[in-house]
């Protein structure tokens, strides 16, 4: 006696499974415009992991950047958009990464270390007090 596909005892775990990975990943990159001239293979992408952390006091970005030398990383930042070019002799790194809020891009402060880059805002006044003369 054959058995049917939809008989199989792991089915249903697997699709559930599968279901919840891609719940997961559909949001991972909500924060990232990933530049359409450089694929995944030449820069950020599939394979490089860019993390946005948010508190009252600061916005802090954390990028991987393997086999790039500190010497060849510029970064700007307008307030609202970090931008991160770096390059090594296999690699370009060209991104634009949307901040969750504005931030004094003056306050920066970025570190790099074993092929981790760390930049560090501080989160831009919201509005500001407006004296009458």
């Amino acid at each position: 006696m054959r058995r049917d596909d939809r008989d199989e005892p792991f089915d249903d775990l697997f699709r559930e499974i599968e279901r919840m990975m891609n719940e997961m990943m559909n949001g991972a990159d909500r924060n990232v415009d990933f530049d359409s001239q450089h694929g995944a293979e030449n820069g950020f992408g599939m394979d490089t992991h860019v993390d946005i952390h948010e508190t009252d006091d600061e916005v802090r970005v954390i990028a991987d950047l393997p086999g790039v030398e500190k010497d060849h990383i510029e970064l700007e930042c307008d307030g609202t958009v970090l931008t991160i070019s770096a390059g090594s002799d296999r690699r370009q790194y060209d991104e634009r990464v949307s901040l969750p809020t504005r931030v004094n891009e003056h306050t920066a402060a970025a570190t790099y270390n074993n092929g981790v880059l760390e930049v560090v805002f501080e989160p831009a006044e919201q509005s500001s007090d407006i004296s009458l003369e």
